[in-house]
């Protein structure tokens, strides 16, 4: 009762709270409202393409830069890790005033320039811009069918032609929706941070918010000794974007190209939190339901397979044994086959013990690093208004879940040695084992992103940040949960292991054979939504279906735990008691399915990727998830397991 009056206060303090709120809206960033003629100016990102996937610095190719110079914006842990660059630029844009704009007019044009732009227009490269922190959407139509792209294109090659011409003049549409204050508070979790727009602010806050920012790019021929005399954000007349190759602006050596701009202010009826849904249309829902469907139908068959083993064979084969005198047991023990069997070896350490702890250990640091991810996503807090910040916030949660790795090794190290003894070795193993892999393969990469001076290299002080965060928070926290491992009530074998052990009967086919065909289920479940998954990274689309990746998430779950129950009991009705391996790579064999799927994705999806360079980096990091997989899902499979062998021998009467 001591805690009623802090409970009570508490509960008056949410009532103030809620009576002086009206509305929320968490995802996305916090609202920017303008007053007519505001001057915005729009940021540029790295520039990206399909067919490479190294992005490149906005300002590596000969563009107007600002007046004030280029000024990088903030950016977080997972913008840095995903090569993403913002800079400001001086496309100026002043709210509902149309305008068509000079910005400038280049150098003549050197053949280092030249050969620059050609090779970026030929490998596709994409202009991404941001306008109140939405990414610019280009609509173009294939077969009467209207597509959308975020970005535009450097330049474009005609058919039958060795000629490339640059996109120099950008017509820009902005959507703007009129908004008044109308006491709706509203809190953003976007890059801006937190903000609250108050009563107070009303009258403030009243003005136009961006709702949409779209572009037609377009290559205008100018004369340059005309453009010359103008000056930055000089008015000039609307162009209509030229048909006819002649009047485009080839990329040519001594060229000199002018760029230019013009843009429109468009009332819309959409809404600021409606604003992104243009860009995260869900196409191809009913292949998602049609994925969960499959699921389920994986599911019921192994649990109707489970629900046999526990409920007939074992019940049946428990309550038979349990039914005999000792004479009897002793007699029906000569005659017994099968599981039964094994019970004098079932709970021998298996090899490599001390590996199969650190892989448990680091299985359960990632699957809860991507279960609770994926649910603070599916609730609409990783918005794609806040870039990066799925990324950080994966990284902030596997770097907090080494208290749960440590812990969950430890615990299973005294349960397999009887003793404590090594667990600060064991400890740091973990906080080492996956760690390193991905850190190698990283630093491999880097070498080879640092050699194309990609923006997606790995800078200097971002690997002591990673490092840093590695040794001070990760290996701390890894320490301290296996110290609670240590302190934990240990598990107790039911049952003796024997001094001797059992011979293992000879059998036609090898049991890795059986392995491997069983992780054909779990992927079962999870091919569809890796094809999108594939494709959001690879082809710059934007994946948001994160209600749907929950649930084929949860249900990969259960198909690994069913899957590694029939297995080991297979295992132990042919007299093998090595199940503890097995029941890990039983579920964990999805990995490589999930790795022969990426190079298939990579030969047939991804045709457009070119050269040695992108195939490298896109199987360096296709290995890091396939390692990541493994350990989850075989450690899923592997606890699952360890508690059916734990509760099945612990059944049985032994003398």
């Amino acid at each position: 009762m001591g805690n009623m009056p802090g409970i009570c206060w508490g509960f008056q303090l949410l009532i103030l709270f809620v009576h002086h709120c009206y509305g929320f809206y968490l995802p996305g960033s916090y609202m920017h409202t303008y007053s007519t003629k505001d001057a915005i100016y729009a940021k540029v990102n790295s520039l990206t393409s399909i067919e490479t996937e190294l992005p490149f610095s906005y300002y590596s190719l000969p563009y107007c830069k600002p007046m004030g110079g280029i000024k990088k914006s903030a950016e977080n842990l997972g913008e840095l890790l995903m090569g993403d660059q913002i800079d400001n630029s001086p496309y100026r844009f002043r709210m509902n005033v149309n305008e068509s704009l000079y910005l400038c007019t280049t150098s003549p044009l050197n053949e280092r320039e030249v050969k620059l732009l050609k090779q970026r227009t030929r490998d596709l490269y994409q202009v991404n811009m941001i306008l109140d922190n939405l990414p610019v959407m280009r609509i173009t139509k294939q077969n009467g069918v209207n597509i959308q792209w975020t970005g535009f294109p450097i330049g474009y090659t005609p058919p039958n032609s060795n000629d490339d011409y640059i996109i120099n003049h950008l017509k820009f549409k902005v959507l703007v929706h009129e908004y008044e204050g109308s006491g709706v508070q509203i809190i953003g979790t976007g890059e801006e941070g937190m903000g609250v727009i108050s009563e107070a602010d009303k009258t403030k806050a009243s003005g136009f918010e961006i709702v949409g920012f779209e572009v037609i790019p377009c290559s205008v021929k100018y004369d340059p000794e005309v453009m010359t005399k103008l000056h930055m954000y000089d008015n000039i007349s609307s162009v209509n974007c030229p048909l006819e190759l002649d009047k485009s602006q080839i990329i040519r050596e001594q060229e000199r190209i002018s760029f230019t701009y013009e843009v429109e202010f468009v009332k819309s009826d959409i809404r600021w939190p409606s604003r992104w849904d243009a860009y995260l249309k869900m196409e191809g829902s009913r292949v998602h339901w049609f994925s969960i469907l499959n699921s389920l139908m994986v599911i019921t068959f192994l649990a109707g397979i489970v629900f046999v083993i526990l409920l007939r064979t074992v019940r049946r084969d428990l309550t038979r044994y349990e039914e005999l005198d000792k004479e009897a047991q002793a007699q029906m023990n000569e005659e017994l086959s099968g599981w039964k069997l094994v019970v004098g070896d079932v709970f021998r350490e298996p090899n490599h013990s001390k590996l199969l702890c650190v892989m448990i250990g680091d299985g359960v640091q990632i699957m809860g690093m991507a279960l609770v991810t994926i649910v603070f996503a599916a609730l609409g807090f990783m918005s794609p208004a806040s870039r990066g910040m799925l990324l950080t916030g994966m990284i902030i949660l596997y770097l907090f879940l080494g208290i749960a790795a440590g812990y969950v090794a430890v615990c299973l190290w005294r349960v397999l040695k009887g003793t404590a003894e090594g667990w600060r070795s064991l400890s740091w193993s973990v906080a080492c084992f996956f760690p390193g892999i991905v850190f190698v393969i990283l630093t491999a990469l880097n070498f080879i992103l640092w050699a194309s001076k990609s923006t997606g290299a790995i800078p200097i002080s971002l690997y002591f940040i990673l490092l840093s965060l590695w040794f001070c928070i990760s290996v701390p926290l890894t320490l301290l949960g296996g110290y609670f491992g240590i302190r934990a009530e240990p598990i107790q074998y039911p049952v003796r292991t024997n001094q001797i052990p059992r011979e293992i009967p000879a059998r036609k086919y090898p049991s890795w054979l059986l392995v491997l065909g069983a992780g054909t289920l779990p992927f079962g479940t999870l091919f569809i939504e890796l094809f999108f998954i594939l494709s959001s990274i690879w082809l710059g689309r934007f994946y948001y279906v994160f209600g749907f990746l929950l649930i084929v998430l949860l249900l990969l779950i259960i198909v690994c735990a069913e899957v590694s129950v029939v297995l080991t009991y297979m295992h132990l009705c042919v007299e093998d008691w090595r199940w503890w391996w097995n029941a890990f790579f039983a579920s964990g064999s999805v990995s490589l399915y999930v790795f022969l799927y990426s190079i298939n994705y990579l030969v047939f999806d991804l045709q457009s990727l070119s050269g040695p360079v992108s195939a490298v980096l896109y199987l360096g990091y296709s290995m890091i998830m396939a390692v990541a997989i493994m350990l989850a899902t075989g450690t899923i499979g592997f606890i699952t397991s360890f508690y059916f062998v734990h509760y099945l021998f612990s059944s049985v009467k032994i003398d």
